[in-house]
This record gives C-alpha cells, structure tokens and sequence, in this order.
C-alpha cells in the first residue's frame, strides 16, 4: 500500500505531464506557444485527479486490459464534466466547450475526448505507475515527506493566487451585469477581459483559453443557434411545402387535361356510332 506522499507526488507528476500534452495540443493547433492551464505553475490538476483516479479504482483490473480501457474512459469523462460544471458554478464562466463537437454532452466531454482518456487510463497501469513507484523506491520516506509539503504549499498559494485573479472577474461579470438594462452580454465579456488584462496572470489565462466566456454570453449564443436552427427548419419546411403544392397543382392539370382528353375520344366515338 502506498503512502499519502507517494500518490501526491504522482498527483504532481501527472498533473505537469498533462500541462506538457495540453501546451503541444494547444501550440500546435494556435499556431504559437500556448501556457495551458489555469494554474501560474506549469500543472494541469484534472490531469493529476484524473491519473489518481485511475491508479486506485483501475490498479485491480489490471488483469484485463479491456476492463481497465472502459472503466478508464468512464471515470475520466465523469471527472472532466464535473469539473467544467463547478468551474462554471465558481466562476460564471465557460473554460471549455465542445458543443461544437459531434456526441458531446452539454458541451463539457464529447466522444473524441474520451476515447484518448481509455489509452491514457492503459497508458498509466501498465506503463507510467510501474515506472514512477520503480523511481519512487528510491526516495527516503522523510525526504519524499518533504517533498510532499513543499509542493503542496505550492500548489495552495498557487490556487489562493489564481482564485483571486478569477474572483474579480467573477464579480466585475456581476456588477457590469446589474448596470447593463440592455443585458449587453459582449460588453459584460468586453469587460471581463479586460479586467484579465490588467495583471500578467490574467493575460496568460487569456492566452491559455482564448475562447473564455460568460454564462450569459454562452446562453445567447445558444440561444442565437436554436433560433437560427429553428427558422432553417422553417423555411426548410415552408419550401418543401411550397414544392409539394406545385407538384399537386401540376398533378392536378395533367389529370384535368387527361380527363379532358377522355371526354373528347367518347364524344368523337359516340359521333362515329351514329
């Protein structure tokens, strides 16, 4: 059985691995480097609460690695909507959004964000853990104590710092709201932007999800999309309508003209029968 200080030094590991894999995506696709995280230290946490997560639920299906996949997907896509779901309880804010994606759920996991969470889950029992806890042998049990708390510290002060940088977004969100009769949604963004601009770390949050956005922001535009959805299906509806009354008016002169055509031959057959 592991100690508490082992699986917090993993927690770490893997939340600086997941920082690293979040930096590459995020750089590549932007086309420029990207300090993902919301975090001022170089860490991703879900990544971390997500790789302990694993390791103690997942540890005894090792035996089956189709298990350990599954289960893996499953947890890990629990952990990342709950935590997009607190995040924007917190913070009245959006940090990511796959609404666009094809099989997502309310826009916080989707399909093609999952399945890469079962070969990381595999990634981790099989691969990583044996190698870290091999590494980890080798520490001293007061100096991985040690460790422990100096980084554990650091990770309080980090949390307390970037909190408080959110909270008076979170609250300038509110009072740009209450003065706004108009609900101007993109001004309440506008503001809140700029708000981040103000210190280093509200930029980097900005570089690191350039797509943030208000829950009143994110409301209307959904909204916006239903709206537009609904009045394509409409004039979807309204033409096909319109085609198939043609088609009926059209169908209707071919059979009067047929019927027509009928009554002409009986005349011109009575006539020659006379």
């Amino acid at each position: 059985m592991e100690n508490l200080s082992t699986y917090f030094i993993l927690f770490i590991t893997y939340s600086f691995l997941g920082w690293v894999v979040e930096v590459i995506n995020c750089s590549i696709v932007e086309k420029k480097v990207v300090n993902r995280g919301f975090l001022i230290s170089p860490i991703c946490p879900i990544y971390g609460c997500g790789a302990i997560l694993i390791t103690l639920v997942l540890t005894n299906y090792r035996d089956d690695w189709f298990v350990v996949f599954c289960m893996a997907v499953i947890l890990c896509g629990l952990l990342e909507y709950f935590t997009s779901w607190i995040m924007e309880k917190l913070f009245h804010a959006r940090w990511w959004d796959y609404s666009h994606n094809k099989f997502n759920i309310n826009g916080r996991v989707c399909l093609e964000t999952m399945i890469p969470f079962g070969i990381l889950g595999l990634v981790i029992i099989y691969v990583l853990n044996p190698f870290f806890y091999n590494l980890l042998s080798y520490i001293p049990s007061n100096v991985s104590n040690i460790i422990s708390l100096l980084l554990f510290i650091i990770l309080i002060a980090d949390m307390i710092i970037s909190c408080n940088v959110i909270s008076k977004v979170t609250s300038t969100v509110k009072n740009v709201a209450a003065q706004n009769k108009k609900d101007d949604t993109y001004e309440i963004t506008a503001k809140a932007r700029e708000i981040l601009k103000t210190n280093w770390k509200g930029k980097r949050l900005l570089d690191a999800f350039p797509d943030l956005e208000t829950i009143k922001e994110k409301v209307k535009k959904v909204a916006n999309d239903a709206a537009e959805k609904a009045a394509e299906k409409v004039k979807k509806v309204a033409s096909d309508t319109a085609d198939k009354g043609k088609k009926a008016v059209e169908m209707s002169k071919k059979a009067i003209e047929k019927g027509k055509e009928v009554a002409n031959k009986k005349i011109e057959i009575n006539k020659k029968n006379r």
